[in-house]
């Protein structure tokens, strides 16, 4: 777990990372360097789910071996479904990480939201609905590693 109180914010205590995977950790299927890394130390303080609707079909191998739980979703109503899956985990434990419009609902919902802008760019309502914008996923998995940058993001 993850436990922080950022003043002005919320005392966040995160169990659950919930990720998009196309756009987020991957750019055209594949799996961007050294998240794989990232994810080995995470994973000793985090629960790491990857929701996806595996656009490319390279999921399961490109994270194949890593400590995740992936989930593919159906093509229809992702927003939904994403929703649905964080609040099945309880959504005050839950931070996510995506850049679509499919990944509004569920970063507004998180106790903490981040918007990717990368190569795959980022819908405005993702961005809007967050509360960070990173240009850098292994940036945004390094918040979680050095829990005190969000601290310094967030506090008012």
């Amino acid at each position: 777990m993850i436990d922080i109180d950022i003043p002005g914010f919320c005392r966040l205590r995160l169990s659950h990372l919930v990720l998009d995977y196309n756009g987020t950790l991957a750019v055209d299927g594949n799996l961007l360097s050294g998240v794989d890394r990232i994810f080995k130390t995470l994973a000793q303080d985090i629960q790491i789910h990857v929701i996806t609707a595996d656009t490319f079909g390279l999921a399961a191998n490109q994270l194949k071996g890593l400590p995740v739980k992936l989930t593919i979703l159906p093509v229809e109503k992702q927003d939904d479904a994403k929703l649905d899956y964080i609040s099945r985990l309880g959504p005050e434990s839950v931070a996510a990480i995506g850049n679509g419009r499919n990944d509004c609902k569920m970063l507004k919902a998180a106790a903490l939201g981040i918007a990717l802008v990368q190569k795959e760019c980022a819908a405005a309502e993702a961005m809007a609905n967050a509360d960070i914008v990173s240009t850098d996923i292994l940036d945004a998995l390094d918040l979680f590693r050095n829990p005190k940058r969000l601290l310094a993001t967030l506090r008012s």
